[in-house]
């Protein structure tokens, strides 16, 4: 799917076997793009639930294909998110909901901070609390602004913040939020072959018991 803007909204998208009417905006982490192995198989896992999937690049992704998002692109990434939002919800006609690994959640976090009416649920796979080694480096001034469902996804060794760290941040959240750990680290150990092959439906599942039924 490539639809044409400022910025512009590239990806894929999952068709959900059965309807239930909701869509899921996913994105990628920083060194990464939405082919990333877990990012496939995770939509693939909402799809088979009745869930539309639009698995979509980040607009420093689309303006090249390696490297990391530079500082000041953060804003345009998230203007990216909210394009592609918009987009999917013309294939919606239910609830919304937006999730990122690492920093595609963190931007997808401050975005739903800033205007919580954009979706209905986030899900935050790998969430970078702080830099690694660098823990007083805190990325969690907005998450007191998040007043919908979240689901943590985390790994037990993320140098990235630590289990009990990600239990801290979830405190200063005043809507409801689930921590899913997963053995393994930044990657959930997904990042050089297929990991387990139980996590995107663990994931998917988790994420829709936290959102509820819709109300529609």
């Amino acid at each position: 799917m490539d639809v044409a803007g400022d910025p512009p909204v590239r990806g894929v998208l999952h068709l959900a076997g059965s309807t239930k009417g909701d869509g899921l905006v996913l994105t990628h982490g920083a060194g990464s793009n939405a082919d990333a192995p877990l990012l496939v198989a995770v939509a693939g896992a909402f799809a088979e639930r009745g869930v539309i999937v639009l698995r979509c690049d980040l607009p420093y992704r689309q303006a090249r294909p390696r490297g990391g998002p530079s500082p000041g692109g953060a804003a345009r990434d998230r203007e990216g998110l909210r394009a592609a939002l918009r987009v999917l919800r013309e294939r919606v006609r239910d609830r919304l909901f937006l999730g990122g690994h690492s920093y595609g959640g963190r931007q997808a976090s401050m975005l739903l901070a800033a205007e919580p009416a954009l979706a209905s649920a986030l899900l935050l796979q790998s969430y970078p609390l702080h830099p690694p080694g660098r823990p007083q480096n805190l990325r969690t001034a907005h998450l007191p602004d998040l007043r919908l469902p979240i689901l943590f996804v985390h790994g037990t060794t993320d140098t990235f913040g630590s289990l009990a760290e990600v239990d801290k941040a979830r405190a200063l959240i005043p809507g409801r939020t689930v921590l899913l750990p997963v053995s393994g680290g930044h990657d959930l150990g997904w990042s050089r072959k297929r990991g387990d092959a139980t996590l995107p439906e663990r994931i998917a599942e988790a994420f829709l018991a936290l959102a509820g039924p819709s109300e529609r």
